[in-house]
């Protein structure tokens, strides 16, 4: 397989990689702006069609708020380490329970291992394509918080261990449950702490399956899984506006390019695939279109 830098000029490469504290400061914004509208419409009209949408779209900004903290472990989302560093925690990862450093030990082997039964993430897709009765249940499963009940105990459990903790994780947890109470003091000065709940239910529920499906999007059902050309292993999808705002923020879908060349900003993404779509590398490569579609693909009767 032909290198990125065989591919691409130099000043393709250069552009593809550069970083942008503006797009950076953009993403973030967007996704706060979205959550306190959420909080703002709930408040205002707070009946079952306004919770249940609101549920899906925080779980959607959470994922958002995840996706952050990835950027950030490559030094990508801003050109000052002083940014990234800043918006990995309290801008993002610390209000989703999100350490970048634990994080990015087990992503960077992902990175180094994809495409190989090394992978640390291998088993969240190697069973693929399952029946739709297992991914029924599994999606139930998400929904009504099995999962995320899971998380939350694993995360109170930590907290009663705080003295035990390695210095790092303990401030981790005790920054992460710090800002989490100030979204609640906030809610309830606005007479609003009900919201909060809210916050915690999409955390548990549509923000799991949100992950999953995000997942099943970039390895499950691949044309080949154990090969190292990552044209075979990772998977990008063209996907609508909608589905963007719902379950894949900031150009998550564009995956197949991350791999190729991961210290592309995640807002270049779409660029870098453009040019390698246009220099005939995506040839033989098949873009699925769409989430239904996925998961028609990924699945069998």
């Amino acid at each position: 397989m032909q290198t990125i830098k065989e591919i691409l000029t130099p000043e393709e490469l250069a552009f593809v990689t550069s970083r942008s504290n503006w797009h950076g400061a953009s993403i973030i914004a967007f996704d706060w702006a979205v959550i306190i509208a959420s909080f703002v419409v709930m408040a205002h009209y707070p009946n079952p069609l306004t919770v249940l949408l609101g549920l899906f779209v925080l779980g959607a900004r959470q994922l958002g708020l995840g996706i952050v903290v990835h950027e950030t472990g490559h030094r990508t989302l801003f050109s000052s380490t002083e940014l990234n560093d800043f918006a990995s925690t309290w801008l993002s990862g610390y209000w989703v329970f999100s350490d970048r450093q634990s994080y990015m030990k087990v992503h960077l082997m992902h990175h180094q291992m994809a495409g190989t039964s090394d992978d640390p993430d291998l088993q969240n897709y190697q069973a693929y394509p399952i029946d739709r009765t297992s991914l029924k249940r599994k999606f139930t499963r998400d929904l009504t918080g099995q999962l995320g009940w899971r998380r939350i105990k694993s995360i109170y459990r930590t907290a009663l261990r705080l003295r035990e903790l390695k210095p790092d994780t303990r401030r981790y947890i005790t920054r992460s449950l710090g800002v989490n109470l100030a979204m609640l003091l906030v809610l309830t000065a606005f007479g609003q702490p009900w919201l909060y709940l809210v916050w915690i239910g999409a955390f548990m529920t549509s923000h799991m399956l949100i992950v999953r499906i995000r997942q099943m999007a970039e390895h499950a059902g691949v044309p080949d899984l154990l090969s190292k050309d990552p044209r075979d292993n990772t998977r990008t999808l063209y996907i609508t506006p909608l589905e963007r705002f719902f379950i894949a923020p900031h150009q998550v879908n564009y995956h197949l390019e991350h791999h190729l060349v991961a210290s592309v900003p995640i807002y270049r993404l779409r660029a870098l695939h453009e040019l390698l779509l246009a220099k005939g590398f995506y040839d033989n490569v098949k873009f699925q279109k769409g989430y239904l579609n996925l998961l028609r693909d990924v699945t069998f009767a």
